[in-house]
């Protein structure tokens, strides 16, 4: 049987940004615990996060579907979702399914943590290309 286990903190860098570390297997039977988590961190209003996938071996569709269904609403809120450390056979299913035109990864967690700049909160004007 794969499992999941979910864990939550805040960037030493920034506490603005939550931080949701995952391990095991991200598949049908475990999806809604993460995504649980992720509405978790929404209802509490903090829209700036960053997703470990060091320690996941795998992400099906019903996976990847919960960071595409809540990428909407955080963006709408001045937030983003960043993904880190995601190993090779994730980081291949993540780019054949384009999903680096929708989502931003990084190699480790202080990377995407860096990766919001200075104060880890934009607004959505703040996203706008700088011409």
């Amino acid at each position: 049987m794969n499992d999941i286990n979910i864990s939550f903190s805040k960037s030493e860098i920034n506490p603005e940004i939550s931080i949701i570390s995952v391990q095991g297997y991200v598949d049908t039977t475990t999806s809604s615990e993460l995504e649980e988590s992720l509405k978790r961190l929404l209802r509490k209003g903090r829209y700036d996060i960053v997703i470990d996938l060091k320690e996941v071996s795998y992400i099906s569709s019903a996976g990847w579907g919960i960071f595409i269904s809540e990428i909407k609403e955080i963006r709408e809120n001045g937030g983003d979702l960043k993904l880190a450390a995601m190993t090779g056979d994730v980081y291949e299913v993540f780019e054949l399914l384009e999903f680096q035109t929708i989502l931003e990864s990084y190699d480790s967690v202080d990377e995407a943590v860096m990766g919001y700049g200075n104060s880890g909160i934009k607004s959505p004007e703040s996203r706008e290309p700088q011409i």
